[in-house]
């Protein structure tokens, strides 16, 4: 199990798990101000923006943040100053990409939902990358990062090249780098690009990154470019209306349908991001996932799902289902550190991997 979510009143969490903030109160100057009154007082942030807040500093930032802690308070600050601002912030359901599909009203939204939040969170590491050098953010931390590079790689000798073992073994590959040449890999919503240069020092090569923010991607560009990795290419795309006319060996995820599950309308635009993968990712190719949002078992009851919703039950009922299961289950990592909460033990992060049939 993965994922275990913990309540920001739990009293003891394990060592290096920081406890949600309290956020601070409104100060002046921060835009948080009584309602239209112009009386020039200040109250106390609503639920729902309190809410905004605490799920931009846990999701981007519990798990392996770099952040130190004044600029996680400054950061909730930001958001909560930036949502009464907005008013309501759920009204910018259609900055994610389209509004085609109607909201649905049980969803519970984050502005780590929609684009706009992105924009301006990548504008931001983009100045300070040409300023002071710093790539931002490394999503859920660099041993996760490097984690998921490296049980890549084994992943691919133990499927591609007819190993037997799990990608969990404690063996060395000895692979020669040329076997992982010819295989296209896809990382979505790919941000400052740092998970494509970790597996390009794990022998990969032919590799492309997309995100639907144009800051992520000049981001990702400049450090590339700085690191030596002149050979990953990167490009403006939106998964949920992807315009990448090629398939790839391989699809790797950090983060990225965590953020799609936090639009106003999350449940519709999940739906989308499979349909859409399963169209980037070849017959017989990987997706690899890497979420805090979500356990192991929820992304394969989710996979299945998507599999009933595009094949119908009717053929599920009679035992089709498996003949037209579009994803199976291959492994998932079993290396990171785990905790004890309620009696079960669980990870605040997992990464599955998926087989397109």
């Amino acid at each position: 199990m993965a994922g275990i979510r913990l309540t920001p009143e739990e009293p003891e969490l394990p060592q290096g798990t920081p406890p949600r903030p309290q956020l601070p109160l409104p100060v002046a100057g921060s835009g948080v101000t009584a309602g239209g009154g112009g009386s020039g007082g200040l109250e106390m942030a609503s639920d729902d923006e309190r809410s905004v807040a605490a799920d931009s500093w846990s999701v981007r930032s519990e798990y392996g943040s770099t952040l130190d802690d004044d600029q996680r308070y400054a950061d909730a600050a930001d958001v909560l100053a930036a949502a009464a601002a907005a008013g309501n912030f759920p009204s910018a359901a259609s900055d994610y990409c389209s509004d085609k599909d109607d909201q649905d009203p049980n969803e519970e939204g984050s502005m780590l939902g929609l684009q706009s939040y992105w924009d301006a969170s990548y504008s931001e590491d983009l100045a300070n990358f040409q300023e002071h050098g710093h790539a931002g953010e490394i999503w859920f931390g660099a041993d996760v990062m490097d984690t998921v590079a490296i049980w890549t790689k084994k992943l691919c000798v133990s499927f591609f090249q007819g190993g037997l073992s799990s990608a969990n073994d404690n063996i060395k590959f000895e692979v020669d780098d040329k076997h992982l040449f010819d295989y296209p890999v896809l990382d979505l919503g790919t941000g400052n690009g740092l998970l494509l240069q970790a597996l390009a020092k794990q022998g990969f090569s032919d590799l492309t990154g997309t995100d639907y923010s144009e800051g992520a991607i000049e981001l990702a560009r400049n450090l590339a470019a700085r690191d030596g990795f002149t050979t990953i290419s990167f490009l403006v795309d939106d998964v949920l209306e992807t315009k990448l006319d090629r398939k790839f060996k391989i699809i790797t995820d950090k983060g990225t349908l965590d953020a799609i599950g936090l639009h106003p309308d999350g449940r519709a635009k999940r739906v989308m991001y499979w349909e859409s993968i399963s169209n980037l990712v070849e017959p017989g190719g990987l997706v690899v996932i890497t979420s805090c949002n979500h356990t192991k078992d929820e992304l394969l009851q989710e996979v299945e799902e998507f599999g009933m919703r595009k094949f119908g039950k009717e053929d599920t009922d009679r035992g089709a289902g498996d003949s037209h299961q579009i994803f199976r289950y291959l492994d998932h990592v079993q290396t990171y550190p785990t905790i004890m909460f309620g009696g079960v033990e669980g990870s605040q992060v997992c990464t599955v991997a998926f087989q397109r049939a």
